[in-house]
């Protein structure tokens, strides 16, 4: 089962919230500060802070070492926007906003979609 992200306005912005949520949930300790200027759309209405925060994880979790690695992340990462987009029809913050996603909604279905995928 996953666990929510427990996303509160005036808190954690939306990337922290993910961040924050995956230490709870899997006992890791990724820096929250990552996500700070990501809120948002990293200020600007560009990719929304949630998707951002969720990529660093998949980074940090199947990112590869060397370039002769094979790159997990990036299959991974692929597969997350495509189900945004599906879902939302747009993976920018600016756009999300104006078709009425809530920030809370967009955290847990993100959240959801990272913790099937990873």
């Amino acid at each position: 089962m996953i666990k929510k992200t427990n996303y509160i306005k005036g808190g954690y912005n939306c990337a922290e919230t993910i961040i924050h949520a995956y230490n709870k949930n899997h006992g890791t300790e990724i820096p929250v500060s990552l996500g700070s200027g990501m809120g948002g759309g990293a200020t600007v209405g560009s990719l929304c802070g949630a998707i951002n925060a969720s990529l660093i994880i998949i980074g940090m979790t199947k990112g590869r070492s060397l370039p002769t690695d094979e790159n997990k992340a990036k299959e991974i990462s692929n597969a997350l926007l495509k189900k945004i987009k599906e879902h939302y029809g747009s993976e920018l913050c600016i756009d999300l906003k104006k078709s009425g996603v809530s920030c809370s909604d967009i955290v847990e279905f993100t959240y959801s979609e990272l913790e099937k995928l990873i």
